[in-house]
């Protein structure tokens, strides 16, 4: 289900997570001597209007009416059980650990690892896909007028505004900074819910015996 996540994840976040569309986020924030962390959680819920099997274009609406079509790719297995009037859920995490390594000593590199897990099949379409990535840089500058730290990576050399007076103070040249970014995006098929059955009306019993 990879394919459907990488082409249409952010298609989707973007389209039904306007500000005027009924969604649920968090930010977090955690903060130690020398560490920093920052992560952002959005859900985002649609249902789906139009299946299109030949072409397996699956039409998506969000709570305020916008409609994205996304395509399904082969590695689709559940593509059959999906349904009009079925509900689909995106949750986005985004996640940045920023830590000082005191007196460096570690190789300035960029890794990156990435997995991701699908519904078997008879399951519920469903999916899961993220990535991590973490860069060494050395601490090559400092200026305490304005705060900041500059860094050079193994591909380019970057800014960091450092708020917090107290954090600043903990940096000198030689140091590194090792920052670790996390994506990770779940999709989620629940079936539409079953029309409830009509209501029987009950009959008049008519009154015995005369009128």
């Amino acid at each position: 289900m990879r394919p459907l996540l990488v082409s249409a994840v952010i298609a989707i976040v973007s389209t039904f997570a306007a500000p005027a569309v009924a969604q649920t986020g968090t930010v977090a924030t955690a903060t130690a001597p020398g560490k920093g962390a920052i992560a952002k959680t959005i859900k985002v819920q649609a249902t789906i209007t139009a299946i299109d099997k030949a072409t397996r274009n699956v039409t998506l609406k969000g709570p305020q009416g916008d409609e994205l079509a996304v395509t399904a790719g082969p590695e689709v297995k559940n593509f059959d059980q999906m349904k009009v009037g079925d509900a689909v859920t995106v949750e986005y995490l985004r996640a940045l650990a920023l830590e000082l390594k005191k007196g460096g000593g570690l190789v300035v590199q960029r890794t990156e690892q990435a997995g991701g897990a699908a519904a078997k099949p008879g399951e519920r379409p469903a999916a899961a896909v993220g990535r991590q990535v973490k860069v060494v840089a050395d601490v090559i500058d400092l200026d305490p007028a304005t705060q900041t730290v500059k860094l050079k990576g193994p591909q380019r050399t970057v800014e960091l505004h450092i708020a917090d007076a107290e954090q600043f103070k903990r940096v000198a040249k030689g140091d590194q900074v090792e920052a670790t970014f996390t994506e990770a995006v779940a999709i989620a098929v629940t079936p539409a819910p079953k029309a409830a059955a009509p209501a029987r009306k009950e009959e008049k019993k008519k009154p015995k015996g005369g009128c």
